[in-house]
């Protein structure tokens, strides 16, 4: 019984679901806006966005929806026709932003310019 809650409290925090790849990336926000753009990486099994304005992690409350437990808010990230991540929308601390996905390339090459070893994206 141990055993099994252990492995069950585990899958909360070590995001398994195969779609989390496809939310890995950086999203740019537009002029003027609090923060310029957040990343979401994976850092040792947890979903993660980090931005200028710190780092948190990331937990799935809906299908393309997830808390930001530092900054008690949420991120819902939108899709295209063809199911594929092009966005997000923050609200979090008053206010509302909405991001645009940059493409994967540009995300694994900044990611290789600050020395990850792995990429996070493909």
């Amino acid at each position: 019984m141990l055993v099994g809650f252990a492995t069950a409290s585990s899958a909360q925090t070590t995001p398994s679901d195969s779609t989390v790849n496809q939310l890995l990336g950086k999203y740019k926000f537009g002029e003027g806006s609090p923060v310029a753009e957040v990343n979401v990486v994976l850092e040792n099994g947890v979903l993660m966005m980090n931005s200028s304005a710190g780092a948190s992690t990331l937990e799935k409350t809906a299908e393309d929806v997830y808390v930001i437990t530092q900054f008690q808010g949420t991120a819902k990230f939108t899709r295209d026709e063809n199911k594929k991540v092009i966005g997000v929308t923050i609200l979090a601390m008053g206010y509302e932003l909405v991001g645009k996905k940059e493409p994967s390339s540009s995300f694994y090459l900044a990611a290789k310019r600050v020395g990850l070893s792995t990429p996070l994206v493909k």
